[in-house]
């Protein structure tokens, strides 16, 4: 799927909220590089600790939270490929300075990882998608609205449902995760190397200037540079492919960097990571990392929701779904058919 076909260019990414004091401005790419380097990191580290001693005390401090409880299991799709992960991350960023706070979803990916463990597929789910919104047990929802909504209205639980209702798929586990922490990741990485398509300057104080070309970035200018869009005519989709080159250079660089070989910074790198997530109660991130210990960079695939565009409903402008091409895409994630996930997602 081209970028064409996900969202008009220009400042028509959809995300203004109408629905009380904690409504939150436009944001709803800005923060998927940042989440799936949170899962991804814990792999690397793992891959690297043999007895897995260390990350099990790591693990242990981590907050855990209900996110099936209130469930009903009637209403979940049932299982089709055994052995394959399918896992719900949600997160947003106290540090954005486009934060006014709330309680919603900021950002939403569903990450796919077959049954062989060889790739990963990370499918972004816009926060204004409009999509049906199951009633939570406070009596809340039960109608059309942007699927960030289900946060706010029936928690995790709610969020869990809706995803598994509009995709089809069953989700085994979830992460929350709170960016507030992830500039130390990189710090503990001494930092990454990108490469700038063109020389800008960002909108955010302190207002850094990125030069065209390969560039070493800090755990704040890195966070920076993933969150710019106006300066490009394509917006939210530079954005976007910044992101994707944060994880990737954080990604091969814990796995090959002299991190690994450093105890002190091995510490600071895997504590500062998992002081930034909760997980669901049955979620193991020792388990986690044994299995996907190989997966780098260019093994993930970063997929959008399909969709029409944006558009209106009502005061709101929301992301409209492709429900066709929906339905191809999410039944080849359930049936673990990575060929065809990456065919119909594109």
């Amino acid at each position: 799927m081209s970028p064409e076909e996900v969202l008009p260019a220009g400042d028509t990414d959809g995300s203004e909220q109408t629905d009380g004091p904690a409504a939150k401005p436009r944001r709803r790419w800005l923060r998927i590089t940042l989440i799936v380097l949170l899962v991804f990191s814990l792999v690397g580290v793992g891959a690297v600790v043999a007895s897995g001693f260390y990350l099990k005390s790591v693990e242990s401090d981590i907050e855990r939270v209900d996110a099936f409880d209130n469930v009903p299991e009637e209403t979940r799709p049932e299982v089709v490929a055994k052995g394959a992960l399918n896992i719900l991350i949600l997160g947003s960023d106290s540090r954005d300075p486009e934060s006014t706070g709330g309680s919603r979803a900021d950002t939403i990916i569903l990450a796919h990882v077959p049954k062989d463990r060889s790739s990963a597929q990370l499918v972004s789910i816009p926060r204004d998608t409009w999509v049906a919104v199951p009633r939570s047990n406070e009596g809340r929802g039960g109608r059309d609205a942007k699927i960030n909504a289900a946060y706010a209205w029936g928690g995790l639980s709610l969020m869990v449902q809706t995803v598994e209702q509009y995709t089809k798929v069953r989700i085994d586990h979830v992460m929350l995760v709170d960016f507030a922490g992830f500039k130390d990741i990189i710090d503990a990485l001494d930092g990454i190397d990108i490469t700038s398509e063109k020389r800008f300057t960002s909108i955010h104080p302190p207002f850094r200037t990125f030069e065209q070309g390969k560039q070493r970035l800090d755990g704040a200018a890195a966070l920076d540079f993933s969150r710019q869009r106006k300066q490009f005519a394509d917006g939210d989709f530079t954005r976007i492919k910044h992101q994707q080159q944060v994880i990737k250079a954080i990604l091969d660089k814990a796995a090959s960097g002299g991190i690994l070989t450093n105890p002190a910074r091995l510490n600071s790198f895997v504590r500062a990571t998992s002081s930034a997530v909760s997980v669901d109660r049955s979620m193991s991130l020792v388990d986690m990392a044994m299995e996907l210990r190989s997966l780098r960079g260019n093994d993930l695939t970063f997929i959008t929701n399909p969709t029409k565009g944006t558009g209106r409903v009502g005061s709101e402008s929301v992301v409209f779904a492709d429900p066709d091409k929906a339905a191809l895409f999410y039944e080849a994630v359930r049936r673990d058919e990575v060929d065809e996930i990456l065919r119909t997602g594109k």
